[in-house]
């Protein structure tokens, strides 16, 4: 597998709040959607757990999937949604940028 594309606080929606019903396991592959018109798949590794509950939040890293095909499109502090289909179960908070094709400084 490649090396992350970037670190997070990955935060689960509560249940309640349309979150999952059970745990992401490290190896979660939920779409995020990285710009307005534009999902994409990545895979999650936690750090320090293997797991997140309903409600949690934790520092992760997340590698996307073709980050050629929408580059210079994060940076530092941009929270981006987690989502099962359409359904949004939760958000990631970019904390540190590994692949400079993927960053930008638009803040």
């Amino acid at each position: 597998m490649r090396p992350p594309d970037v670190e997070a606080e990955i935060t689960l929606l509560p249940t309640a709040e349309s979150g999952r019903a059970t745990p992401a396991l490290s190896g979660y592959r939920p779409a995020h959607k990285v710009r307005d018109d534009y999902l994409t798949t990545g895979v999650h590794q936690y750090i320090g757990c293997d797991q997140v509950l309903p409600g949690e939040t934790v520092r992760g890293t997340i590698t996307f999937i073709t980050p050629e095909v929408y580059p210079h499109c994060l940076w530092v502090g941009r929270v981006i949604d987690i989502q099962e289909g359409s359904r949004v179960v939760g958000r990631a908070r970019i904390t540190r940028i590994m692949n400079a094709l993927l960053e930008t400084d638009a803040a």
